[in-house]
């Protein structure tokens, strides 16, 4: 619910009501019946809440629930959170269909792995290669004294 989302967001981002008030425009008061849901922000105010969360009025106003984890944050505006996945005894993960959709993932679709210290990252194979192909040549240009 947008009450969850506007508590977890402000606390992420480490603002008080009263600062998140202030930078839209209106009483901490306001904010706060926002957050425990007594009353709802009309869609101009949900719009600058988004701007001031970084997020998108959808996100702010869905909530994705996970099995032993509870209520994911909404993510940053142009990115996802696509749930948890559980890893089979192969190694195996089945891709959450919203992902499969937005990506084009399809059977035999190759997919390059990658990862930080934090975790794991999958893009698919044209997508790597094109910001290869990019980078190799700003690696020329820079070579050749450009």
């Amino acid at each position: 619910m947008l009450k969850d989302n506007l508590m977890m967001l402000r606390n992420i981002h480490g603002y008080s009501q009263e600062a998140i008030a202030e930078k839209i425009g209106i009483s901490r008061q306001a904010y706060a019946k926002w957050e425990t849901g007594a009353t709802v922000p009309d869609i101009e105010k949900c719009s600058l809440l988004a701007e001031v969360y970084g997020t998108t009025i959808d996100s702010l106003v869905r909530t994705t629930p996970v099995d032993g984890v509870g209520l994911l944050p909404p993510a940053p505006k142009g990115k996802n959170i696509w749930g948890s996945v559980a890893v089979g005894d192969r190694g195996q993960i089945v891709i959450p269909k919203g992902a499969r959709d937005l990506f084009g993932l399809t059977g035999g679709k190759r997919l390059i792995v990658l990862s930080d210290e934090h975790g794991i990252a999958l893009i698919p194979d044209e997508a790597f290669m094109e910001n290869m192909k990019r980078v190799m040549e700003g690696a020329e240009r820079n070579e050749d004294g450009e």
